[in-house]
């Protein structure tokens, strides 16, 4: 039987899975546009869910894997307070010349320096001035300690 006998599939063949990068060019594939959370902004939304789920006697579904993943979101989410999660996501979203990928690293990595951060990220290097970049990463040190 040939190909000539099918019709031809709406969509086309997803790339191999692990061929996503993130070097010095970004190369994410699928998640290229898919919204991003830094871990802090994680954690909110993730035990929003579980205080909301509690409430309302749902909890029967709290795997080992989710309290592990509470847990480590728990111990490297930078910023702990509502208001403060708000904040660095609205410092970083002013930054349009960065992809959602890139604002939830710096968000999630919290870098001390502008040099350390594109090292870190290296698609930020061509992207934002290490001024820039430590202007954002300062303003971020701020709400950390508030």
């Amino acid at each position: 039987m040939s190909d000539q006998n099918h019709a031809p599939t709406s969509r086309s063949k997803p790339p191999p899975a692990g061929e996503e990068e993130a070097g010095a060019v970004l190369r994410l594939g699928e998640f290229a546009d898919v919204d991003t959370l830094t871990l802090s902004e994680a954690s909110l939304v993730i035990n929003a869910l579980m205080a909301k789920r509690r409430k309302d006697r749902k909890d029967r579904n709290e795997t080992d894997v989710l309290n592990k993943t509470l847990d480590y979101l728990d111990a490297f989410a930078r910023f702990k307070q509502k208001e403060n999660v708000e904040a660095v996501e609205r410092l970083l979203s002013a930054h349009k010349e960065l992809t959602k990928f890139e604002r939830a690293q710096i968000g999630s990595l919290c870098c001390d320096l502008a040099d350390e951060c594109k090292t870190l990220v290296p698609s930020l290097q061509h992207k934002i001035s290490d001024e820039d970049l430590q202007e954002l990463l300062d303003e971020m040190a701020k709400l950390m300690s508030a």
